[in-house]
């Protein structure tokens, strides 16, 4: 399957970039740096240097494998694209992210567009949350 991957996005097969899919394919619905990648390579006695695990990364975003996001403004993370659209909720105590999508929002985000005389191409909605406080 992986190696498939690669070929339909037009990159060459080689074991780095089987590597780093197999990782992100393993962690679907998650949001990870190159570091975690690196660690989790590093786990299961896979050595591949950092630096090629970003450049890897950085082809599998240009090419349209993976989605990347700045949700704490300094660590991309990185994310298997979907095929469906969803946007993230960040809880500020633990630094979860829950991804989210709400009919209701998208529409509301499509009208202020055509409202204000615009077609929406794209957005990305993040909301920072913390837990609510619960009486007992």
């Amino acid at each position: 399957m992986s190696s498939q991957t690669l070929k339909k996005a037009g990159l060459k097969v080689t074991l780095p970039r089987l590597k780093v899919l197999e990782v992100m394919e393993s962690l679907v619905g998650n949001h990870v740096s190159a570091e975690d990648v690196y660690k989790l390579l590093l786990e299961t006695k896979t050595d591949i240097g950092l630096a090629t695990i970003y450049r890897i990364l950085n082809q599998f975003e240009e090419v349209g494998l993976l989605t990347r996001h700045h949700f704490d403004g300094a660590v991309a993370r990185f994310e298997l694209k979907s095929s469906s659209h969803h946007d993230h909720m960040i809880c500020t105590d633990s630094g979860d992210i829950i991804e989210f999508n709400d009919p209701v929002i998208e529409a509301r985000q499509q009208e202020i567009a055509r409202e204000k005389g615009y077609e929406l191409l794209g957005h990305s909605l993040i909301l920072r949350v913390k837990p609510t406080e619960r009486i007992a």
